[in-house]
């Protein structure tokens, strides 16, 4: 057994590669084999989100705080709010975040496989986060 003290695991500034505006990662338990889910705490201040991506085993989002949105390609964006469990199939390329005016935090799970648990796209432009395309 471990237990992971809160406040035990710095947090981290999400890297501008893979998100637009600023987003703080707090690392909550990583994958040790043979298990190979790994979880964090990730909050967007508003208008902060991800990059397009993909996860090639999924990935599940439960909201803790906030509001925020969640969009699959070619799919309209959907709202999300504290309570949501969100569960993001192998493979759906999607982009998840804040609201323009409102921050939001969620618990981000996800499995690793072949080494990596996401697979990074493109940014999400200003007129993809304004529904605007």
């Amino acid at each position: 057994m471990n237990i992971q003290r809160s406040g035990s695991q710095p947090s981290a500034k999400g890297p501008a590669d893979y998100f637009t505006g600023t987003v703080r990662i707090d690392p909550l338990f990583e994958a040790h084999d043979p298990a190979r889910t790994s979880g964090a705490s990730v909050t967007f201040e508003p208008g902060a989100r991800t990059a397009w991506h993909t996860h090639p085993l999924g990935q599940t989002l439960i909201v803790t705080a906030g509001c925020g949105f969640v969009q699959l390609w070619g799919e309209p964006i959907q709202d999300i709010r504290p309570g949501d469990v969100v569960q993001i199939l192998p493979g759906e390329k999607h982009w998840h975040g804040a609201t323009a005016t409102t921050a939001m935090t969620h618990i981000a799970i996800q499995e690793w496989l072949d080494g990596k648990p996401v697979d990074w796209m493109e940014q999400v432009s200003d007129e993809q986060y304004q529904g605007k395309s």
